[in-house]
Formats: C-alpha cells, sequence, structure tokens
C-alpha cells in the first residue's frame, strides 16, 4: 500500500516538500500567513491520501463503509481547502468565510447515512450520485468564483499581475470541470493540481514583493523607477497625490491609525484605474499614478472619482496632474509640473483649515 501511495503521489509530495522549504526560509510574510500556509500544505497531503484510501479500497466490498467516510471526508475538504486559501490570500478576510463548507460537511455527514449526495452501491462497490450530489461542486465552484473575483479585485490589473491569476482560476476550474470529463481518474491528481497552483502562486507573490509596498499593496519606488524608463513615450500623464496631516495623525493616535488611513486612501486611488494606469506609494504619504495613452478627458474623470472616494472616507489627499500629448517633456518635467500643482492645493488646504502643515 506505502509503495502505491509513493508511486501515484510522489511529484505531489516533492511540491509540497519544496512549498514547506520555501515557507522555512522565507522573510517576506507575516508569521500567520506562514502558519496558514502550512497548515494548508498539510492539509493537501492529507486530502492525498483519504483519496488514495479511497480508490485504494475501491474492489473490497468490507471497505465500503469506511469508503462512505472517506468521500465525505474528500467531498468536505474541497470547499473547505478554497476557503482557507481565501482567508490566507485575502486581506481582511474573516472566519465566517468557512460557514458554507461547514455546511456542506454537514450534508455529507448526513449523506453517509441517507446517501442524498452519494452512496455505495453493495453489489458492485461502485460510488452512485444521490440526488443533491451536484452540490459539492456548486459550493467549490461559487468558493472559486469568491476567490478569483477578489484576487483580481485587489490586484493593479496588470498584465504581470492578471496571468498568474489566470492560471489559478484555469486550475481551480480544471477541478469542476475534469471530474465531469475523466470521471474518476481525475480525483488521484486533483491534490496535485491544487498543490502545483497554490505554490505556483506562492512564488509568484514572492517576486511580486520586490515591486509592491508592503503596506497598501501598490507598487512601489523600485517599481516606479523602472516603470517609467520603459516606454517613456506611452506616459500621457502623471498624477501626483499626497495624503494631508499624516505627521499629525501618526502623533496624535498612533502609526497603526496613520497606516490603516494610507491603505484606505490607497483603495481609493486604485479603484479608478485600468490596465493602462499604474498606482506606485514612493515615499510615506507621497503617491503616483503613471498613465500610459490615457486622454486628457480620461485623465480627468480618474482625478474626479479620486477625489470623490476620498471623499467618502475620514481622511483627505492633495492632487496634482500633467500631460504630455506631443511627447515632448521629460518624465522629469511632468514630475514636476503634477508635483507643483499637487502642493499648491495642499497649501490651500493648510490655509483654509487652519492647522499648521507639519513636516514629516
Amino acid at each position: 500500500m506505502f509503495k502505491a501511495y509513493l508511486l501515484q503521489n510522489w511529484p505531489l509530495i516533492l511540491v509540497l516538500l519544496a512549498f514547506a522549504i520555501s515557507l522555512f526560509t522565507t522573510v517576506f510574510f507575516e508569521k500567520k500567513m506562514i502558519t496558514r500556509l502550512y497548515f494548508l500544505v498539510g492539509s493537501i497531503f492529507l486530502l492525498s491520501i483519504i483519496v488514495f484510501l479511497e480508490f485504494y479500497w475501491a474492489d473490497l466490498a468490507e471497505f465500503n463503509n469506511a469508503r462512505l467516510v472517506m468521500i465525505a471526508l474528500r467531498y468536505s475538504a474541497t470547499p473547505l481547502l478554497i476557503a482557507l486559501i481565501c482567508l490566507t490570500l485575502i486581506k481582511k478576510m474573516r472566519w465566517f468565510i468557512f460557514i458554507p463548507a461547514l455546511l456542506l460537511v454537514v450534508l455529507n455527514i448526513i449523506s453517509i447515512f441517507t446517501g442524498i449526495v452519494f452512496s455505495i452501491d453493495p453489489e458492485t462497490s461502485k460510488m452512485v450520485h444521490g440526488p443533491i450530489w451536484l452540490i459539492p461542486y456548486i459550493f467549490v465552484g461559487l468558493y472559486s468564483v469568491f476567490l478569483i473575483t477578489l484576487l483580481i479585485k485587489r490586484s493593479n490589473k496588470r498584465l504581470m499581475e492578471i496571468l498568474p491569476i489566470a492560471f489559478f482560476a484555469f486550475a481551480l476550474g480544471s477541478g469542476l470541470v475534469l471530474p465531469f470529463i475523466l470521471g474518476a481518474d481525475y480525483a488521484p491528481i486533483f491534490c496535485s493540481t491544487i498543490a502545483i497552483a497554490l505554490f505556483a502562486y506562492y512564488e509568484f507573490s514572492i517576486l511580486q514583493l520586490v515591486k509592491k509596498d508592503s503596506l497598501t499593496g501598490l507598487l512601489n519606488r523600485h517599481a516606479y523607477f523602472a516603470d517609467i524608463n520603459n516606454d517613456p513615450k506611452s506616459i500621457t500623464a502623471l498624477i501626483s497625490l499626497d495624503m494631508n496631516g499624516l505627521k499629525t495623525l501618526n502623533d496624535n493616535e498612533g502609526h497603526a491609525t496613520g497606516d490603516e488611513a494610507l491603505v484606505t486612501l490607497a483603495l481609493c486611488f486604485t479603484r479608478p484605474l485600468s490596465n493602462r494606469q499604474s498606482a506606485y506609494r514612493i515615499g510615506g504619504d507621497e503617491f503616483i499614478i503613471v498613465c500610459r495613452k490615457t486622454f486628457k478627458d480620461e485623465v480627468l474623470k480618474i482625478v474626479e472619482r479620486i477625489k470623490k472616494s476620498v471623499s467618502e472616507t475620514d481622511y483627505t489627499c492633495s492632487i496634482g496632474y500633467s500631460f504630455n500629448f506631443e511627447g515632448d517633456k521629460t518624465i522629469t518635467e511632468l514630475l514636476k509640473e503634477s508635483d507643483k500643482m499637487m502642493y499648491e492645493e495642499k497649501k490651500q488646504f493648510y490655509l483654509q483649515s487652519g492647522t499648521e502643515r507639519r513636516k514629516k
């Protein structure tokens, strides 16, 4: 049995081992996230054992009752795993994400005794679908759509981020489609599919951390200087943004409150953007949006949407912008123009609010 398990799952074991070693050596993620990823690795490994035993005992009638338990565990584990992936990869996700998956666990336990989802034919020892056998697949599909939608929503919508998410979506989607094409033959490779997809996305995330600001999730200063030198003629506008009163907020309410403000504003800055605009945090409270092949009207609409979004928060920011449709300005000149407008707006803010601008 042990030899058969190794032959079937050796590639999976190697992937999970590489994943665990990578987690042990990484310095990029918080301890909580690393712990959850370790738990995911262990869960996928245990699920591979459950799947192996279920099919290893398939022709042995004396193990039919044990197989029912294994099937219930397999059907329950998939949505639980995806819920855990949601909790791990999506910031501010709460534990209530597990509620639908736990309801499915209860349904699968009931099915052991009633056969409403699955049962085993005592004569042939084959699994038989119950009247509501599609429910586990529907749960997995909804969880997968929810996860991919949030990953896309929280990305910068650039091709380098969308492609790995698309790969992840393809892997999850295969888990829904291939069982209908390959039947029971797909089950043994399901764990490998999930492990490879998760490990690939994890490695991509590490690579992206070099370019991303760890607090806001926006591109960082290093990425900004690299990107403006990449096809600079396509850059038609810059938008400079600077939070008002961050130093005062940090001094009066603490840096955690200031960090929360920066994260909130970063979301306001990215919501109106398409894949032709990229947002960067280049300093403490300083942000830049680089617009490529973006017309003036669209830039102004982006600025208005940002102002509207920020007005719905407890914070304020100053905004400036500049255009280069003729292609006769350098990036340095563009930045000077947008910064000048932004600092004029900031000056007016402090004059009108009657507060003193404090140095960072």
